[in-house]
């Protein structure tokens, strides 16, 4: 008779492979990296074939792992669905997890969260901020917002809006009022985003030819510090209209010259296929949405 295998182990082995890392799926079960891979290790003497490629830091299923793989996950993610779909149903506040960049979050997000906690006093809020797309199949993060083509397979991505490039400036820095033209603007320091990038297509979508002094100047992050350059009167700079309404409403900045760009990208609300209805994700999802449709 054959030794019975371990439902932890196997659950192991599924987390080493969603993750590409001993260490990341440790940190994920909340176990040492040791007893992971003395569960994997059981596992394949258990079948006795080997079942991960094993490099320095990150590991590959190996082929016979990849089968397995296959086999095991879809039966995992099942069971946690029905684990989730109980929790959702417990009184009590319950988490959700929205994931989108520092910009966002500070310039747009941040300051309508109170009109979601007033409707939704169940569901407590994390906000976490990244550069880049979160791993939304590790189960940690419930809802991302980007800014892009909207191209993300195997997610579910609903456009909020598309925003524009708009030229602006500290009213301290243009006492004399805005700028006749957009070429104008190369009268002044010009502030540059991360990759430099917004400033030519500004000049460019307004036929202003040859601006060497285009991608000139001090780099900023993100938006957010972006403004706050702007503020400083450190010179004039391009940002996303969505993220310059609050400063410009204030009056700490002005537009420049009103000569707004369109852009081909725009923010999406992202979120996995299998878990859009889930009543706290469709809660916030429907929230957003009708707030970009207000913005």
């Amino acid at each position: 008779m054959a030794t019975p295998v371990s439902l932890g182990a196997l659950r192991t082995f599924v987390e080493v492979g969603r993750q590409g890392s001993i260490k990341r799926a440790a940190q994920e079960l909340n176990v040492t990296p040791g007893a992971v891979s003395q569960q994997v290790r059981a596992l394949e003497a258990r079948f006795g074939v080997g079942l991960l490629e094993r490099g320095n830091r990150e590991v590959r299923l190996s082929a016979h792992g990849l089968r397995l793989f296959s086999k095991l996950a879809p039966g995992f993610e099942q069971i946690d669905a029905a684990v989730q779909l109980f929790d959702d149903r417990r009184p009590g506040p319950r988490s959700l997890v929205v994931s989108t960049t520092p910009s966002f979050a500070a310039c747009w997000l941040t300051p309508r969260l109170g009109r979601f906690a007033t409707l939704h006093p169940e569901i407590e809020l994390r906000i976490e901020t990244s550069v880049q797309l979160a791993d939304m199949t590790s189960g940690m993060i419930d809802i991302a917002i980007r800014h892009g083509s909207g191209d993300y397979p195997g997610l579910d991505a609903a456009l909020l809006f598309t925003p524009r490039l708009v030229a602006v400036a500290s009213p301290s820095l243009l006492i004399d009022g805005p700028l006749r033209v957009p070429a104008d603007c190369l009268r002044y320091p010009l502030l540059q985003d991360r990759d430099r990038a917004d400033w030519p297509i500004w000049f460019e979508a307004h036929g202003v030819k040859s601006a060497r002094n285009a991608a000139k100047g001090p780099s900023y992050a993100d938006d957010t510090l972006l403004i706050q350059g702007v503020i400083a009167g450190q010179g004039l700079a391009i940002v996303r209209d969505v993220y310059a309404a609050r400063a410009l409403d204030a009056g700490s900045i002005m537009l420049a010259i009103d000569a707004p760009v369109s852009t081909q990208t725009g923010y999406f609300v992202v979120v996995q296929l299998g878990r859009i209805t889930m009543s706290k994700i469709a809660a916030f999802r429907q929230w957003i949405m009708q707030e970009a449709s207000l913005a």
